[in-house]
């Protein structure tokens, strides 16, 4: 898999799960809770812009709740990469009435920590010219109110409440496209779920804001300037996109991240977070009206805002190959990506066929020619990266076997993408890669937290959660002729980007 792989790739194999499970006329027994999910999600939307998604399910008496805001590394302004994320960690530090012993004080330090942060950041901005002194006493001044503070603060209060009433698989992730939050909780307790989510996207508080951001930093350093295939990922994409948000690092730049500002933060939160950016889902033991009625009364009063028109440049077409290399201590990798459109489209789905085709198991393209031979240590396909609510990328990841070289592999990727350009694929194969994404649901049993996931990711990027119905028919329509025609549309030199791991020597 390529480091860093996205959310969309994630949930796209979770999706066909799904699918097979809704649609399939060969349901095992096992698989007895498969429905059309046209009848069974129950759709609604608050007064304040707030979309809910339902799905009974009496399977066991749990549910899965998600919390979808429409909002990423895509909507931060130039300079300000990395917030989105950073939001995120902070959303668990609690609300004014969750994780603090007495919030009217704790509150009185943390305006002075703010106020001591912005001063401290300012200097720091002089870079050569800072007063070194200045900066020393104001770190201090911060380090003691932050003692202070943490005196009035309950950490990890979000996690033991849900811990202690049974919830399990507490977690959130970021991407370009959109922010999510998710919790297993059983079925009886979605009140103290309403009550906490309605809270913290109500009034939350930053705490340790800037420890949290050292947090984030030292992330990167592990994660990213430290690993290799992350880090040439990361300039793979910034060549790839020369000015579509698409090239930004969700977890930020590094220069950008030292100066991440609270006041820019408090209002990306308030703008993004709002409940008409937003979509529920819950699926699990529930009734829909009873569910309703308790999400109108915790997140019904909570005010919509004016969410800025997305005027995100448009990336224009690429008229010329692009390399970028990566000169680094580590074995050798190679990343190549094309340019394509993205979901709905007819031809997104195609990519989605062309991706199994070339790596989708042992028998598949790419690892024959590559992997079974002894040239490649491993070599993935991804479809839809790094995001899906903006035209994306198609991407072929490789490492070669020593002492075969990248350029090997990237000789040997062309010819196999020449093959799909040149030669119909069998009905015999075409039909093998529809089943094997079918088969899928053999091996996985769809689960509250997969559909509910799906119903809040696709109703947040595609606008409407009924993509997911949408995309068995797409898939059931490609055909030989269609992946010819977008192999030969896409699979150009000019349009593709190459990305290469040089050993240092």
């Amino acid at each position: 898999m390529i480091p860093g792989n996205n959310l969309r790739n994630i949930i796209f194999k979770c999706f066909i799960v799904l699918l097979v499970v809704l649609f399939s006329s060969c349901i095992t027994s096992d698989l007895s809770y498969a429905y059309d999910l046209k009848d069974k999600v129950r759709e609604f939307k608050l007064e304040n812009g707030l979309k809910v998604l339902i799905v009974e399910r009496h399977a066991n008496p749990t549910v899965a709740l998600y919390i979808s805001h429409e909002t990423g590394a895509i909507d931060e302004r130039d300079g300000c990469t990395g917030t989105a994320h950073l939001l995120e960690h902070l959303m668990f530090k609690g609300t004014e009435t969750i994780g603090t012993r007495n919030f009217d004080r704790e509150n009185r330090v943390l305006r002075e920590i703010h106020d001591v942060g912005n001063t401290l950041d300012t200097e720091m901005m002089k870079g050569k010219h800072a007063d070194t002194q200045k900066i020393e006493s104001l770190r201090r001044q911060i380090g003691i109110l932050q003692q202070e503070a943490g005196e009035w603060s309950i950490p990890g209060e979000i996690d033991r409440l849900y811990t202690e009433k049974g919830g399990g698989d507490l977690n959130a992730f970021t991407g370009h496209d959109l922010t999510t939050y998710h919790i297993n909780l059983p079925s009886n307790r979605i009140e103290l779920w309403a009550r906490i989510e309605s809270d913290r996207m109500s009034h939350p508080v930053f705490r340790e804001f800037y420890s949290e951001r050292n947090v984030v930093i030292e992330e990167r350093k592990q994660t990213v300037e430290s690993n290799p295939g992350r880090k040439l990922l990361e300039q793979f994409l910034a060549a790839a996109f020369t000015v579509h948000p698409y090239r930004r690092p969700v977890l930020g730049w590094m220069s950008d991240m030292h100066f991440l500002n609270i006041d820019y933060t408090r209002e990306f939160f308030r703008t993004y977070y709002a409940p008409n950016n937003t979509t529920i889902a819950v699926v699990g033991d529930v009734s829909p009206d009873g569910v309703m009625k308790i999400i109108k009364r915790y997140f019904g009063g909570i005010p919509p805002q004016e969410i800025p028109p997305r005027r995100v440049t448009e990336e224009p077409v690429q008229d010329g190959e692009k390399r970028v290399e990566l000169i680094y201590d580590a074995s050798p990798r190679l990343i190549i990506g094309y340019h394509k459109p993205t979901l709905p489209s007819f031809e997104d789905c195609v990519f989605d066929v062309i991706d199994t085709i070339l790596s989708g198991g042992r028998a598949s393209r790419l690892f024959e020619a590559l992997v079974e031979k002894g040239i490649a240590v491993d070599v993935n396909t991804v479809n839809g990266f790094p995001g899906a609510r903006y035209p994306n990328l198609f991407v072929i990841s490789a490492q070669p076997v020593s002492p075969h070289t990248c350029r090997e592999l990237e000789e040997l990727i062309y010819g196999e993408l020449d093959r799909l350009k040149e030669n119909p694929v069998s009905s015999e194969e075409l039909e093998k890669a529809k089943n094997q994404l079918r088969a899928d649901i053999l091996r996985s049993i769809a689960t509250n937290s997969g559909l509910a996931g799906l119903l809040s990711y696709y109703g947040a990027v595609a606008g409407d959660w009924r993509y997911i119905t949408e995309f068995y028919d797409l898939l059931e329509r490609v055909a030989p002729e269609d992946i010819l025609s977008v192999a030969n549309k896409y699979f150009q030199p000019r349009n593709r980007t190459v990305a290469e791991l040089v050993k240092k020597q």
